[in-house]
């Protein structure tokens, strides 16, 4: 009985002990969520406050009146903000975190990683003139009626008052930039002159009242701005001689933290090379028949075998068809309104009931893409995401005009509303911002790698489930081998000396692109880094998603739910969305 009951009395001992070790652990693991909630809030606070640029773009109009600082105190500032939250986080038990939390802890340590490389390696404060565009700082307060016109304009004049001294702190930050990047600034100075000048007049003529204490801001903004332009072109550009390369080790640090991806720059450069030569016979398999069809008479053996032959017949045969600066903004909305009808069809994903609105992109904001789609903020209770197209330069010739808008015909255009609306950027961004967490450091920190992946993958499936038919499906095969060239340009112009006449060689010869296009793509790998990788590398991990997940699913895979899945976790890096659907 005594044995029994000493056994008895060790069980619950040891019972007690197990309990007492599981609420021990589950309080730890709630301290240590707790605590990183309670810093990414802190920390999300205070990044909004001393970047009101940001919060603005995000939807958040505290700071509306301000524009960033941009002196060298500003900037040691910025690193010391970032080392001393990157010093917090190693404090927290990153083992200990919920699921959700862990790959906001990621997220949040990756950014921080990065800016800190952004500040103290890369320096573009120093030699980026870019950095200095504050167009879209005037623009973000009239674009969208998020609040009582009245009450943006206060703000718009505000924001005024503030660029003397922003252009004053570029002059003495610039030392030697690369000359396209200011050459490209001169261009852009001249849109924010534009807008700042003549743009914003409508908006002052609403509202009277305010009249005769904005146009005096107006028109010191607009003779800072001309100043600034005439120091651009007579003093920073005489003197712009420095490398736009960024050199192998800098390159490969930026590409780790920009893309957030495990691809090594070798492993990238491999799968491309590959891909680009099974993109092309992909490319020839669908051309043939169009070949055939479109010039019966040229049926020999000879030129039917001839693959770089064909592709380029039908892709020239295409091009004839296009819009022109007139026509091509009304001709994109139309497409948004039958790609829309086409992905309800087919069930592919859930559209949502946002507006997306079609407009010619702001003058300021033309130099590096031909496309963008600038999405609402997600922290904006009301707005329109926008799907901006560049028109051509008005310095252009009628042949360069030409060309480009032979690149942009009217079936490529189709493709590049898939990727910018939808189902591409538009529709992923609005699905993004539905996503809640305990943090919001997924809604401020978007991985571009998966918005671009995403955006090629919906060209991808639209492509695949006949949108279009076979004239858009060569445009998107065209566009994936641009996607694939891209990744190449990228890091061999950066790392590895390619010339110009190589890049123009290698995006006209086996990219198949029109002269003006890839003339304006090496202008835009000159001007930015690791960025053009991102829709090769996106796409990659979007598709080794899909495939583990049908893998995994097998016959019972639907394909609506698996978009809707993959969607719904905000805009993480691909590798954390796998994660996140357990895959």
């Amino acid at each position: 009985m005594k044995t029994s009951n000493k056994i008895l009395c060790m069980a619950l001992i040891l019972m007690l002990n197990f309990q007492g070790a599981v609420i021990s652990s589950n309080a730890f693991a709630e301290s240590a969520d707790k605590k990183f909630e309670a810093l990414a809030k802190k920390y999300i606070a205070q990044l909004l406050e001393m970047n009101p640029e940001t919060a603005t773009n995000l939807g958040d109009h505290r700071f509306d009146n301000r524009l960033d600082d941009y002196s060298l105190k500003g900037v040691e500032r910025d690193r010391a903000f970032n080392r001393k939250y990157l010093k917090a986080l190693n404090g927290i038990q990153a083992g200990s975190l919920s699921q959700v939390n862990s790959v906001d802890y990621r997220i949040m340590r990756n950014r921080l990683e990065y800016n800190l490389f952004q500040l103290e390696e890369l320096r573009e404060y120093e030699w980026n003139p870019l950095r200095y565009n504050i167009g879209g700082a005037i623009y973000a307060l009239v674009a969208r009626d998020f609040a009582p016109l009245k009450e943006r304009m206060l703000n718009v004049k505000e924001r005024l008052k503030a660029i003397p001294a922003v252009l004053a702190q570029a002059k003495a930050n610039l030392k030697n930039p690369p000359r396209v990047h200011t050459e490209t600034a001169i261009s852009q100075n001249t849109g924010t002159i534009s807008l700042v000048r003549d743009e914003l007049q409508p908006f002052i003529e609403q509202v009277p009242e305010l009249k005769s204490e904005i146009v005096p801001a107006q028109a010191a903004a607009v003779r800072a701005l001309e100043d600034y332009g005439a120091w651009l072109s007579k003093d920073l550009l005489p003197r712009s001689t420095a490398d736009f390369r960024l050199g192998d080790a800098k390159y490969r640090r930026k590409l780790h933290l920009a893309l957030e991806s495990d691809l090594s720059k070798e492993e990238i450069l491999r799968r491309a090379e590959a891909d680009l030569k099974s993109t092309q016979d992909a490319m020839y398999e669908v051309a043939l028949p169009l070949y055939k069809k479109y010039f019966p008479a040229e049926n020999s053996a000879a030129r039917l075998n001839d693959r770089k032959l064909v592709i380029k017949a039908v892709l020239a045969r295409l091009a004839e068809a296009h819009p022109n600066n007139e026509t091509i903004v009304p001709l994109a909305s139309e497409q948004v309104k039958s790609a829309t009808e086409f992905v309800r069809q087919h069930n592919l994903v859930s559209v949502p009931d946002e507006p997306v609105k079609v407009i010619v992109m702001p003058e300021f904001t033309r130099g590096v893409a031909v496309a963008y789609c600038n999405a609402v903020g997600p922290f904006e209770r009301r707005g329109e995401t926008f799907y901006a197209i560049s028109p051509t330069p008005k310095d252009w010739s009628a042949e360069r005009t030409e060309s480009f808008f032979r690149e942009y015909n009217n079936y490529m255009l189709l493709d590049v509303t898939v990727h910018e609306a939808m189902p591409g950027h538009y529709l992923q961004l609005a699905h993004a911002n539905k996503f809640n967490a305990p943090t919001r450091l997924r809604a401020i920190f978007q991985s571009n790698t998966f918005a671009e992946g995403w955006a090629v993958y919906a060209e991808q499936v639209m492509a695949e489930r006949g949108f279009g038919g076979p004239e858009v499906r060569m445009q998107q095969l065209k566009l994936k081998l641009r996607t694939i060239i891209n990744a190449i340009l990228d890091q061999k112009i950066h790392t590895g000396g390619m010339t110009e006449k190589q890049a123009l060689a290698l995006m006209m010869n086996e990219g198949f692109q029109e002269e003006g296009e890839a003339s304006g793509k090496w202008r835009r790998a000159q001007l930015t880094s690791a960025q053009l990788s991102n829709y090769y590398v996106g796409s990659l991990e979007v598709i080794d998603i899909r495939r583990a997940f049908e893998a995994k699913m097998g016959d019972t895979a639907n394909f609506r739910q698996m978009h809707d899945t993959m969607l719904s976790f905000g805009s993480p890096a691909p590798k954390y969305v796998k994660e996140l659907m357990g895959l």
